[in-house]
């Protein structure tokens, strides 16, 4: 568990998983140099569970090389990657324990997505199935039906809280420096151990809740993060598969998935507007044009009409839209 100023949230997502502890199991929090009163809450903890190691830096290393040394310290032979924000259902220690014992390298847990509060919203999409699965990324056939059940970047593991993996695997996969500093080094550490064959077992069922609206890197606003996500995935599909193979479309197409014109684009579009930042309003075309860059007339359409409508024309759509909405609800 990497955390960085999360001292008044990191007590509740402790107290889900210490509650759930059993022999062999040890909790490893890596902190970079936190400015609050992290460290007084985790030392709290410390004294009531002796399975519990905190380790405090004094300068903050950045998510990625945090996460990859968080692991580093563990001693386990699996590491479950935690938010420090997010709260793991009861039962579902148990249930990673008893799935660790089939061996796989790589497990992939469903999540349910919540409000800042942890009022729960929604299942998060993964992929499309219904069920548990296993895949061998290092076989091609496995690999493009994995890619192509994909829904969200979580299927191409962005969000760490769903991972669950072998440390000798890790271990044996050198952190890529070209990556630090991305967000997604952590996801090129996977990718580079598909070649030599990494076998990935989807759990459906939901094992954690996952806070919302509490992004540590919207310090540069909204269309900066999303570009952070939509730059280091396209990088990440042409650096390990290639830009036209199948592998890289489907990444694209799972952006594009997370980026849809009408609920994303145009809200933002609208939200820069009203803003008045110019600097942001370049960088939304950019977004726009990378994330809808596939030469389909199915992708152009979408960017001709966010082109062409006018943020204020779109600004009046959404107040019709929202002063309607609960009328349509009705119907």
């Amino acid at each position: 568990m990497p955390t960085y100023n999360f001292g008044k949230y990191i007590g509740a997502s402790l107290e889900s998983i210490v509650c759930q502890l059993a022999d062999g199991v040890e909790i490893v929090i890596l902190d970079g140099g936190s400015t609050d009163d992290t460290a007084e809450v985790v030392q709290g903890f410390q004294k009531r569970y002796h399975g519990l190691r905190y380790y405090r830096q004094d300068f903050r290393g950045g998510i990625d090389r945090d996460m990859a040394r968080t692991v580093e310290l563990a001693r386990g032979e699996y590491c479950w990657l935690f938010s420090s924000d997010d709260l793991m259902h009861q039962g579902a220690l148990r249930r990673v324990l008893e799935e660790i014992d089939l061996g796989f390298e790589l497990y992939l847990c469903g999540l349910t997505l919540c409000t800042r509060e942890m009022q729960p919203l929604m299942q998060h999409p993964v992929l499309r199935l219904e069920s548990d699965a296993v895949f061998d990324l290092g076989n091609e056939r496995d690999r493009l039906r994995y890619f192509e059940l994909a829904e969200t970047t979580t299927a191409f593991f962005s969000f760490m809280g769903s991972l669950i993996v072998k440390k000798s695997k890790w271990d044996a996969t050198p952190f890529d420096g070209s990556f630090d500093g991305s967000l997604w080094a952590h996801v090129a550490r996977v990718f580079q151990m598909i070649p030599q064959g990494l076998t990935v077992k989807y759990l459906q069922e939901s094992l954690l809740d996952k806070r919302g609206d509490n992004d540590s890197f919207m310090d540069k606003g909204l269309v900066h993060r999303y570009m952070m996500a939509v730059d280091g995935y396209h990088r990440l599909a042409d650096t390990f598969f290639g830009k036209h193979t199948a592998e890289a479309y489907h990444i694209r197409r799972v952006i594009r998935n997370e980026f849809p014109p009408f609920r994303a684009l145009a809200s933002l579009k609208v939200k820069v507007y009203e803003e008045g930042n110019q600097g942001d309003q370049r960088l939304l075309d950019e977004l726009a044009s990378k994330v809808y860059k596939d030469a389909s007339l199915l992708n152009q359409f979408p960017l001709l009409l966010y082109r062409s409508v006018p943020a204020p024309a779109l600004k009046v759509a959404k107040t019709f839209y929202k002063a309607m909405k609960p009328y349509l609800s009705r119907s």
